[in-house]
């Protein structure tokens, strides 16, 4: 069995999957994990997990792991929509990341002014057991974290 320690890519209030105001996430659909909801600042959003970038779009990301664990980053609901406005990208797909690197710059005022949720889900891609995952104090408290602070374990 492998641990994967997933770090917080962005700063704010840590939050449990359960309650991000969009079905598909908080029912576990993608996977599971949890979310933060970031300050209305333009913000950093780093890797959770060292790896390869294995899907880059302006308002999502996956990190696939040494371990075959893919991990998601999706910067806000329904941002696929603006078409990249508001999101800046630092990397490439397919490049290698560390843990804290930079991805995406994240203008979240400007998501917030076109009416939508900014708030960062972070899944295990198609984990389907949720024991798997362990939210770390913060998720579990709804307290505010740092971006790079531990956000959940995976147990594969």
């Amino acid at each position: 069995m492998s641990t994967t320690h997933v770090f917080a890519p962005v700063a704010g209030r840590a939050v449990p999957l359960a309650d991000v105001p969009d079905p598909v996430f908080a029912q576990g659909m993608v996977g599971y994990g949890a979310a933060i909801d970031p300050p209305h600042a333009v913000v950093e959003a780093v890797a959770p997990v060292g790896g390869k970038i294995l899907k880059l779009l302006p308002h999502a990301f996956i990190v696939m792991t040494s371990d075959n664990v893919g991990v998601l980053v999706h910067l806000g609901l329904d941002t696929v929509a603006l078409e990249g406005e508001g999101f800046t990208t630092h990397v490439n797909q397919g490049d290698e990341v560390t843990a804290g690197q930079l991805v995406i710059t994240y203008d979240v005022p400007a998501i917030v002014a076109k009416g939508l949720n900014p708030i960062v889900p972070v899944v295990v891609m198609d984990e389907r057991e949720a024991g798997n995952v362990v939210a770390s104090e913060a998720v579990s408290e709804g307290a505010e974290i740092e971006s790079g602070a531990s956000l959940f374990t995976a147990n594969k």
